[in-house]
């Protein structure tokens, strides 16, 4: 069957970051934490040294939890939410879901400097373009707005007809559930006409269960919570541009 569609996962497949490293990762997100609070501080939400090193602890506390939540569940806490929990069990002010919403903009505000594109992600994505597939973005992350402000700062919105995210969804990679909308909002009514690419299990196990066509971009580094990947059918690419070499 000719291909309708090509679904990309968006970090380490259409991005890199720079400097990767799980140390480098982490620290974006300190540093992201450190704005989120420097907000609540304005807003005299916080106030003294010690409800800021409360505050910390049970972030901390709540998102690692969230995290192993994740990976047994594929349940996803938008980060709005997480700033929610964490001002509630604290018994502080609570705030409007604006003020939530811009809590976890801040925080990941960082991370988003950190992101950049492979080197031929525009020019395999306009190759696609020109075959007229329709494409998405289907991301494991917990702020959808972080992933439209990247895909914006490098005027790569147009090249998608939809952007979906775990932090709307609800569920993450490997859900079936959620390759399955997003087919939907792509308009492509059979999986098997529609590749699915990314670098970890989630990708491909997932998309292989929702009827997709798995591509493994291999990344250069490894994480340390990988899950191996048992399947043996799915193509392997070492640069994102061999995507158009499968295309029919």
């Amino acid at each position: 069957m000719n291909t309708k569609g090509v679904i990309f996962d968006f970090g380490f497949t259409l991005f890199e970051f720079k400097n990767a490293s799980v140390a480098n990762y982490l620290n974006s997100y300190r540093q992201g934490l450190s704005k989120s609070i420097d907000k609540l501080k304005n807003i005299k939400i916080i106030e003294d040294d010690e409800i800021e090193k409360l505050f910390i602890r049970q972030f901390t506390k709540e998102r690692n939890t969230n995290f192993k939540n994740s990976i047994k569940t594929n349940s996803e806490v938008p980060t709005h939410n997480l700033f929610r929990t964490v001002i509630e069990k604290l018994g502080l002010e609570k705030l409007n879901k604006y003020q939530y919403q811009e809590l976890a903009d801040l925080y990941h505000s960082h991370e988003e400097t950190q992101w950049v594109p492979l080197k031929n992600t525009r020019k395999t994505l306009e190759g696609l373009k020109k075959k007229h597939l329709k494409l998405a973005v289907l991301s494991n992350h917990p702020n959808h707005n972080s992933i439209e402000n990247v895909l914006k700062k490098y005027n790569f919105l147009s090249f998608f007809d939809t952007i979906v995210t775990s932090a709307k969804f609800g569920t993450r990679k490997p859900d079936p559930e959620i390759f399955s909308y997003t087919l939907a909002n792509m308009g492509v009514k059979d999986p098997s006409a529609c590749f699915m690419i990314g670098d970890e299990y989630g990708d491909i196990v997932g998309g292989h269960r929702a009827g997709l066509k798995p591509i493994l971009y291999k990344r250069r580094i490894k994480f340390p919570f990988e899950r191996e990947i048992s399947l043996t059918d799915y193509i392997q690419i070492n640069d994102i541009s061999e995507i158009l070499n499968h295309i029919l």
